[in-house]
């Protein structure tokens, strides 16, 4: 298992390099200019323009401002915002304990809710429970996170002022009141998140688990007299979490990067919004950094996956 991890590791490390080259060259080719803010600035002139242009980086070459980055970014340092001057770093950081906090509950209750529901929806096909959860499941996959978001404060913010539909950033957690108020106001934006990510996974979850209810193996634990939970529990799930796996950890690192229509919506100072505001702006050490994250982890937790499957299969060999 070790050599093959080093193995997927050292494949890894080009593909990021192919990567970080792609969204730079995207950035730095994409429509928009950094200082068009400034454009409108009489007390500007060209000179100063320049000069700023010059403090930035922005006069140099692509490929010596990639590698310029690159290094840096090997270092830990990410550059500085064009717009607000403060390291990208701190600006991440900043953002990041709130969509840990908003994206990381939604994502552990869809998981809670979707692995189970998947799981009785396909034990139970053809039945009542059957038919009502993939009617909810269809229902949470047509409707997209941005009109479930307005439905939800229509609802509970506006008629039944139950929950603040606008995300408070400056309330500080320090005693029972004010986590309560925390509590509050991140119920919305939890629900709505967990609500779209849940049914997902939990079509995936039942679409894997009726996958292997008709296989010999199967049949064949039954004909040995087994209790349906010891086959459930010990065949079934153990081969059919090895592809909902590997989508749970694909969908981590939107956990770490934010969700960009619900932070949107309900005005949630996370990273998705950072991003937003800073495509906006046309800010690109911003964009790249969030961007080349999200790649880095998305290649770090499919390294994760398919070390998984050898724990869940011992049939899967690594040699």
């Amino acid at each position: 298992m070790y050599k093959y991890a080093l193995k997927r590791v050292l494949i890894a490390i080009p593909t990021l390099v192919a990567i970080s080259v792609v969204i730079f060259a995207i950035l730095a080719l994409a429509p928009g200019d950094p200082l068009g803010e400034f454009a409108t600035n009489g007390a500007l002139t060209a000179e100063i323009r320049a000069q700023i242009r010059a403090s930035l980086g922005l006069d140099q070459p692509i490929h010596i401002r990639y590698f310029k980055w690159a290094i840096a970014f090997l270092r830990g340092d990410m550059g500085y915002s064009f717009t607000s001057r403060s390291p990208v770093v701190n600006l991440i950081l900043q953002r990041l304990p709130t969509t840990l906090w908003i994206v990381g509950s939604a994502y552990i209750l869809s998981v809670f809710i979707a692995l189970p529901l998947g799981i009785i929806s396909a034990l139970k096909r053809r039945t009542i429970v059957d038919r009502t959860a993939t009617a909810i499941a269809l229902m949470g996959i047509s409707l997209p996170p941005f009109f479930t978001g307005i439905l939800f404060i229509l609802i509970f913010s506006v008629n039944l002022r139950w929950f603040p539909f606008i995300y408070d950033s400056t309330l500080v957690v320090n005693d029972w009141g004010s986590f309560v108020a925390q509590l509050r106001q991140s119920t919305l934006p939890v629900l709505v998140l967990a609500a779209f990510q849940a049914t997902a996974l939990m079509r995936f979850t039942r679409a894997a688990v009726l996958e292997q209810l008709n296989q010999n193996y199967v049949r064949t634990a039954h004909a040995k007299g087994l209790k349906p939970w010891l086959v459930v529990n010990r065949h079934i799930l153990r081969n059919a979490l090895i592809p909902v796996v590997t989508l749970v950890a694909l969908d981590i690192p939107a956990v770490f990067t934010g969700a960009l229509v619900t932070e949107q919506v309900f005005r949630v100072p996370g990273i998705g919004s950072l991003l937003i505001d800073a495509i906006q702006r046309s800010d690109t050490p911003v964009v790249m950094a969030i961007a080349f994250i999200y790649a880095i982890l998305i290649v770090l937790f499919n390294l994760i996956a398919d070390l998984l499957y050898g724990i869940l299969d011992p049939r899967v060999q690594y040699e």
